[in-house]
């Protein structure tokens, strides 16, 4: 039971609660996620099983895209609709949404939620939000890539965006609000893809619990990432260096394509093993 697992995380539940549930049923403890997504949003959740939890580093995708609502006129404490509501303004009508949204393109700094699971000196800022204790949250280095209005019903905005791993989309609904002249807050998201891994291609949890499913593997999860044949397999399960001018990290694979780990660059004209993932 080794291989990736693409999962369709229904709302109301953790990543966690995912997690565990894939380990009952495939009975395994060896299960992690490439990636928490909130409860109050469903999508894309990639669970390496078995052997292939070796491979989580490397899975945590640089890029994911959502589709997400934007509600117009209240905003609230979590920046979603399960927190509690701290402002309201009666809603007059919004122009140039699509404008708005393609202003938020391209890389810039942005404050992550107080309801979030960043630590600050040792403790996760939700933890300090729930104790009405104050701190200082330092802004991030995030890009958007790509924002489209799917959408406008009053004072609900609909629309898709492509964006760099570590983004908040709760806190690009209520900038965007902002923008726009309201209060406001994300009142749905759906995960629609984290690298190259599809909603189209995940389970629910019913087909899990059925038994319909079918677990990727490492050759197919690798299938995009950059790849280096070797011919002799020895170098690779001995961790010994291979001479090269490449400068980032690559999948080493034997002549059969078979995935047998990822090495990066030692600044010296050779690469070195970071991770065997046989």
């Amino acid at each position: 039971m080794d291989g990736i697992l693409l999962v369709h995380k229904p709302v109301h539940m953790t990543s966690h609660d995912v997690v565990n549930r894939a380990r009952k049923l495939l009975h395994t403890k060896k299960i992690g996620h490439c990636g928490t997504l909130d409860p109050d949003a469903s999508g894309v959740l990639v669970l390496c099983v078995g052997k292939a939890t070796k491979a989580l580093q490397f899975l945590m995708s640089e890029e994911k895209e959502y589709i997400a609502t934007l509600s117009l006129g209240s905003s609230t404490d979590t920046y979603d609709a399960s927190g509690k509501v701290i402002e309201i303004k009666a809603f007059h009508g919004v122009d140039h949404v699509d404008d708005i949204l393609k202003s938020f393109i391209g890389k810039q700094q942005q404050y992550p939620p107080i309801y979030s699971a960043i630590k600050v000196n040792g403790k996760k800022l939700y933890e300090y939000a729930r104790n009405n204790e104050t701190v200082d949250i330092k802004p991030r280095d995030i890009e958007i890539k790509e924002i489209e209005l799917l959408s406008q019903q009053g004072h609900l905005i609909t629309f898709r965006v492509k964006c760099s791993k570590g983004t908040y989309i709760r806190s690009l609904c209520v900038d965007i609000a902002k923008k726009m002249g309201y209060p406001g807050h994300m009142s749905e998201l759906i995960r629609t893809k984290s690298g190259e891994f599809h909603l189209k291609d995940c389970y629910d949890l019913e087909e899990l619990e059925e038994g319909k499913y079918k677990l990727l593997s490492l050759e197919e999860a690798f299938c995009s990432f950059e790849q280096y044949v070797v011919d002799d397999e020895n170098i690779v399960y001995h961790g010994k260096l291979i001479k090269s001018d490449i400068d980032h990290q690559v999948v080493i694979v034997n002549k059969s394509g078979q995935v047998l780990a990822v090495y990066g660059p030692n600044g010296k004209g050779y690469l070195k093993s970071i991770r065997g993932l046989f």
